[in-house]
């Protein structure tokens, strides 16, 4: 197979307060953005009568799209995805200070998970999940002398 990953899809219930946990939050730029409604989209997503707009994001060579599907809305869940359901469980951001990135985070409209926080003594490693306003896990991981 030749080609290349090109992004990874995110779904909010906000667009706006996605945009700014990303971009405000975890240094993300927004490169593009677009809006389809019906056909093909309908067909391609499986989603009858569709009509949403997607924001992409990059940050070090990744790329996000937010997905804010206006008609026919989201399916909201309510508790974190468990680490151990299948499909994409996390994105992990390497820090420079855990708790500072979490507060920050948290006043995006994140949630913090502090009974997650590790601290790998003798090697300089503290790890801390957050949940992302739609409750994606944000991994944090600040690592001694490679931020």
């Amino acid at each position: 197979m030749k080609g290349k990953l090109t992004h990874v899809g995110v779904c909010v219930t906000d667009l706006a307060r996605a945009r700014s946990f990303y971009t405000e939050g975890l240094g993300f730029v927004e490169v593009s953005s677009l809006q389809v409604s019906g056909e093909p989209a309908a067909s391609l997503l499986q989603i009858p009568g569709v009509d949403l707009e997607a924001v992409y994001l990059e940050r070090d060579g990744v790329r996000i799209e937010l997905l804010h599907y206006r008609k026919p809305g989201v399916i909201e869940v309510g508790a974190p995805r468990p680490m151990n359901e299948p499909g994409l469980t996390h994105f992990s951001f390497q820090v420079d200070d855990v708790e500072a990135t979490a507060e920050k985070l948290t006043g995006l409209g994140g949630r913090s998970l502090p009974e997650t926080r590790v601290e790998i003594s003798g090697v300089g490693v503290v790890a801390m999940f957050v949940l992302d306003p739609d409750g994606t896990r944000i991994e944090l991981v600040y690592a001694a002398g490679a931020v």
